[in-house]
This record gives C-alpha cells, sequence and structure tokens, in this order.
C-alpha cells in the first residue's frame, strides 16, 4: 500500500480529528470540545497521511508566540494532535510527518516549535528537550494553614460567572506572560480554552466557578475552579479542584489561596498544573502535608539556534562557543558562537575552537532557564571542552522564574 503525506483540507477535519480521537482510545468527545477545536485547528498549518480515503496520521502546528528569558515573545510552532493509526506503526509516517513539520517551521521562519507529550520518549529523537514542569498537589486544608503577607486584607473578592469574567481573566494573564518563560500569548479564540466545561470531564465536581481579586475596582487576579462535594460518617470532606489561577501581586494571590483553602464543606485542595515556584508553597504550614510532586510540561525543539538563541537575553554576559550535534535538522549542526547579556544577544557560526559541545534537544531543555546546563552536564548530556565554560554558560542561559506553559495544546 502506498501512503500520501499533505496539507490537510478544511473539508477533510472531522474524519482528520476522528483519526486522532481513536488513536487516543476511540473515545468521543464532547460536541464542545469538537467544535473548540475545529475552530482552533489551522489547516494550512497541519498536515495529514492518506491511505486511498482513509486518513492513518495526523500532525497540526498552531501559530503561537512564547515567552523566553528577558521577556520577548517569540514566534513558536506548537507542535500538536499527532497520532498513527494503530494499522500503520512502524512504517516511518511519524518520522515523515515530523520531517515535513519541521521544514515547514523553518520555511515559515519560526525558531521554535513546541510540545506537550502524551509519551515524552517519542520526541526526544526528533530533537524535543524537556523544558519545563508543572506541579500538582493535594493539600490537606484542613491541616494546613496560610500565613499571608501584609495587605491580603485590603484586596476584595468576588464571584463572577466564568463568561462574564473572561475579559478580565484574559487581561491578567496577558500581563502575566512576559514575565514567566514558556508561557504562551493566547491568540484570538484561544480565550475560550479556559472556560471549556464539558459535564463529561466535571468527574463529579460542579461547573466551572470564577473568583475575583479586586483592588480599587481593577482585577488583580483571578481563580477558576469546581468543588466536588464528598461526605462520610464524619462530616463533610469536598475537594476543591483548581483549573486556572493568576495574579499581578503578592497580596492578591494570597487573597485567592485564602479563599481556595477556606471554601466551605471541603477539606482537600488539588491542581495539577502550577509553576514549580509557586509562591503559595512559601505560605503554608505544613509543605509535607500539601503532598506536591511533578510531571513533564512542556519540551522545546530549536528549529533555527542562532534565531533561537539571540531571541532571548541572559542572566551574565556570556561569550561561548557552542559545538551543536542535530542529525534531523543538518542545518543547525556545528559550531556557534554566542555571546551576549541582560540586554541582547548575537550567535553566527564560527571556526573556533568549541567550548561546549551537546546536541539540539540539551539546547531545547535549557533553552528557557527550568533545566541547567550542570545538571545536563552531570547525566553525561553536555560536555566541557573550555575549563569553566560549563559553569559560565549554565549560569547565563538560567532564569529567576521558572518557566512553565499554563495549559495544553
Amino acid at each position: 500500500m502506498t501512503t500520501e503525506l499533505r496539507v490537510l483540507r478544511a473539508a477533510e477535519w472531522q474524519s482528520w480529528y476522528g483519526q486522532l480521537e481513536l488513536a487516543f482510545g476511540g473515545v468521543a468527545e464532547a460536541a464542545e470540545e469538537r467544535e473548540l477545536w475545529e475552530a482552533l485547528t489551522e489547516c494550512e498549518r497541519s498536515v495529514g497521511v492518506w491511505d486511498g480515503g482513509v486518513c492513518v496520521g495526523t500532525a497540526g502546528a498552531f501559530g503561537f508566540r512564547v515567552a523566553v528569558p528577558g521577556g520577548a515573545v517569540v514566534p513558536a510552532a506548537g507542535v500538536t494532535m499527532v497520532s498513527v493509526a494503530p494499522t500503520h506503526r512502524r512504517r516511518g509516517i511519524l518520522t515523515s510527518m515530523m520531517r515535513r513539520q519541521l521544514d515547514d517551521v523553518r520555511s515559515w521562519g519560526e525558531p521554535l516549535a513546541v510540545l506537550t507529550a502524551s509519551e515524552p520518549d517519542i520526541y526526544g529523537r526528533f530533537g524535543y528537550g524537556l523544558a519545563t514542569r508543572r506541579m500538582r498537589a493535594d493539600i490537606d486544608t484542613s491541616r494546613v494553614r496560610l500565613s499571608v503577607p501584609d495587605g491580603t486584607d485590603d484586596v476584595r473578592l468576588r464571584l463572577a460567572r466564568p463568561e462574564e469574567a473572561a475579559a478580565a481573566c484574559e487581561a491578567v494573564y496577558a500581563r502575566s506572560v512576559p514575565g514567566r518563560p514558556g508561557m504562551l500569548e493566547r491568540r484570538p479564540g484561544w480565550e475560550r480554552l479556559p472556560l471549556l466545561d464539558p459535564p463529561s470531564e466535571r468527574e463529579g465536581a460542579s461547573p466551572l466557578q470564577c473568583v475575583l481579586a479586586e483592588r480599587d475596582g481593577d482585577v488583580a487576579g483571578y481563580a477558576l475552579y469546581r468543588v466536588r462535594p464528598d461526605f462520610d460518617a464524619e462530616g463533610p470532606k469536598g475537594t476543591v479542584v483548581l483549573e486556572y489561577a493568576g495574579a499581578l501581586d503578592p497580596a492578591a494571590d494570597a487573597a485567592l489561596w485564602r479563599f481556595l483553602f477556606a471554601i466551605d464543606l471541603t477539606s482537600r485542595l488539588t491542581m495539577a498544573n502550577r509553576p514549580v515556584d509557586d509562591a503559595w508553597q512559601h505560605l503554608v504550614s505544613d509543605i509535607r502535608r500539601c503532598r506536591v510532586a511533578w510531571r513533564d510540561g512542556m519540551f522545546v525543539r530549536l528549529v533555527d539556534v542562532a534565531a533561537a538563541l539571540e531571541a532571548r537575553t541572559y542572566q551574565v554576559p556570556v561569550d561561548v562557543v557552542l559545538e551543536v550535534a542535530d542529525a534531523f535538522c543538518p542545518w543547525n549542526a556545528g559550531r556557534w558562537r554566542l555571546t551576549g547579556n541582560g540586554k541582547g544577544a548575537q550567535c553566527s557560526r564560527t571556526d573556533d575552537a568549541p567550548d561546549l559541545a551537546l546536541s539540539v534537544r540539551e539546547l531545547g531543555a535549557a533553552y528557557l532557564g527550568g533545566f541547567s546546563l550542570v545538571s545536563l552536564a552531570a547525566a553525561g548530556r553536555v560536555r566541557e571542552l573550555r575549563e569553566g565554560a560549563l559553569a559560565e554558560a549554565s549560569l547565563a542561559f538560567g532564569s529567576p522564574v521558572a518557566p512553565w506553559v499554563a495549559h495544553g495544546f
């Protein structure tokens, strides 16, 4: 049998997405979920593999802009909706889609590709490195107390319908993007994602609820959450399920956490995706009873090494020659001299002796400042070729704020 790889046509979206659903278990999504993803899909940036009239492979690429250290928001392809039919595995279909996709991203002039992975061991061979983590927590709010900063009592909290508060929540989110590497600038239409609320996804919890933190009439923070009621012989033991939250200052942030900790008839607060440096960890009386854990977040792939390294700034001045290996995108392979500081950077090819040797995968892992070059070197993934270069470059590549992506895509 022969297959054809080509750009997705809008009229084919239903069968294309149906293949994706089948690959992820065959459970049909709620109509509102399907409608949203159809509206957000950029067909001209998506490909499918067809065997006759049957779709057997899918891959998309949203046109995103992602925050990087220094506050710039850089064009990036948001790789998404990748699947191969179980009948067509091990035939090179995934590799062919990744090849086509990265060639396209390069032609679009986007220096980065990013993704969140259903299975994290898939994408390393295509040059993607784990660059962000997401924190999970399950807090016993009946036994954990909060110590809040001065000014918290000056913050007014107000319940609001999520749809009515959406614009205010999006304004807080937009102001937060440049300050945290990895956050995605939300394009028109993406403001609908936090409001997606199909009953099939609630797992016994309430419809989405919203609380706003206000100061002098201006919204300074928000939380979108659900409540899952539960009772036993001893009384109520409901759970607050935090979906999204954001705040512009410590007092507004603390006011929101205090609210979430104290909702009536609940004794637990759970969250599945928060920054690993979230401030509430410094407010709680007993971190052990918060059952903190983390899992992988976003993977980053440098499609254009020079443009990507020039797009961000560096914590301290750096002048380093990188020997980069990149078998899948050979235009990146070779030696690059990076010079930069807190104001900007330049990166160009050089014949000078290399100071560090690494693959593009490790460069992606370190790019947002979430994983240090020193830790990658300890794993044997980065080699120091000039004494002192590793410590210098590792400090420069760091970020004072942990990188994080607020939602999947």
